[in-house]
């Protein structure tokens, strides 16, 4: 499952603070690599985030964003973007990354070591925060709520893209490996929270059965990948996605 967990701790003020692993992108940083080339092939989910939040300049912060793979394309038009990331190994490929950015373009693009729920960004400073596939997956996700509702300025919004679970085949690969993952429950619990929900439906497309078979690997336990891969006979998956907005209000609420 993508998985790029934010739910630990990093080092602060001197101490030693545990962050909780990802079980993909920290280990296999390269097939994961990979993997993002293939996501979204059809530009389903860049489509849709567009349609909640133009980001066009704004400022943005990426919540959990792992090697930097999404900050280039942020970067493009917003004002600034600010990669957050936990895990030390991932932050440097991310400032890498925007190393090879335009100058004008790295400028605005930065990369900071932190949890989501101890956001390094002031209050009120960002119009988007943006999380996919990462920290928040529902219940127990509250502090990271919390600290994105501090940084957000009224009006802006709080964007979670998170994988379907309901969605076959790959919705079903997902609650093989975690039979204990309620989607209902999920769906309950941000509902509560006060976001709206859409489903998006795209593909991942991967260059040769090689490299779907090795992110397959990654994803998923051994007995789950064995079967993913017999029921992908082809370059293509489709798979869905759960797009989660909510706005931070611009008065008071009454």
């Amino acid at each position: 499952m993508i998985r790029r967990s934010v739910t630990g701790r990093v080092r602060e003020a001197g101490d030693m603070e545990r962050v909780r692993p990802s079980p993909n992108i920290w280990h296999w940083p390269e097939i994961y690599e990979i993997e993002n080339r293939a996501q979204d092939s059809t530009g389903a989910l860049w489509r849709a985030l567009r349609e909640h939040c133009d980001w066009a300049g704004l400022d943005v912060v990426d919540v959990g964003c792992g090697d930097g793979f999404h900050l280039p394309l942020f970067a493009v038009t917003a004002r600034t973007v600010v990669g957050v990331e936990p895990h030390p190994p991932l932050a440097r490929r991310a400032r890498r990354r925007i190393e090879s950015l335009p100058r004008y373009e790295k400028a605005a693009a930065e990369v900071r070591v932190a949890p989501a729920q101890r956001l390094p960004l002031a209050d009120a400073s960002v119009d988007l925060v943006h999380a996919r596939t990462a920290y928040f997956f529902g219940p127990g996700c509250e502090p990271g709520l919390a600290e994105a509702e501090r940084v957000l300025r009224p009006g802006g919004t709080l964007a979670i893209i998170d994988l379907d679970a309901t969605c076959p085949p790959y919705g079903g690969w997902m609650r093989a490996d975690m039979p204990h993952y309620d989607p209902d429950t999920v769906e309950t619990f941000f509902e509560r929270h006060g976001f709206h929900s859409t489903s998006v439906d795209t593909l991942w497309r991967f260059h040769d059965r090689a490299s779907l078979e090795a992110v397959l690997g990654i994803e998923f336990s051994a007995e789950v990948a064995r079967r993913a891969v017999a029921e992908s006979p082809g370059l293509t998956l489709p798979v869905g996605y759960r797009l989660r907005v909510r706005t931070r209000p611009t008065g008071l609420l009454l």
